[in-house]
């Protein structure tokens, strides 16, 4: 796989499984009084800005598009009913989605570094923008710990 398609692929693979855990956290919290219920809904909606760019560019570069896979997506649900059971409260709950979102930059923010002078620029940016915008939910989610 060639840089860009690689970089893209990270885009698509990280605001997928983010759009699919907070979407299964939020029905997972739902019957419960959790303060941060819109804030999430919110990522969910600018995640899936980034996943349907990401898809774009994709299938115009003839890249097939997929997530991260069934396992990797049933171990986070699982997860997250795990958490959830054991503490519901904002500040854990804030304090588990930090870490997912800390994790999905990790391998983003290793890409962006050694692709940064070889890839398109449109890519990069996309990625960066990715990037910016899980680190400001960061900021956001701290709040509530």
């Amino acid at each position: 796989m060639n840089e860009n398609n690689e970089l893209l692929t990270c885009v698509y693979q990280n605001a997928d499984m983010e759009v699919k855990s907070l979407t299964s956290l939020l029905k997972d919290i739902k019957e419960k009084d959790n303060k941060l219920k819109d804030l999430i809904s919110e990522e969910i909606k600018g995640f899936e800005q980034y996943l349907k760019e990401s898809e774009k560019l994709l299938k115009k570069s003839k890249v097939e598009v997929k997530g991260k896979g069934f396992i990797a997506e049933t171990m986070a649900k699982m997860g997250i009913k795990k958490e959830v059971s054991n503490d519901n409260s904002d500040s854990a709950i804030a304090e588990m989605v930090i870490e997912g979102f800390t994790m999905g930059n990790l391998e983003l923010d290793k890409l962006i570094t050694n692709y940064e002078k070889i890839v398109d620029k449109k890519n990069l940016k996309l990625a960066s923008r990715l990037r910016d915008f899980t680190n400001n939910e960061i900021v956001k989610l701290k709040k509530f710990i």
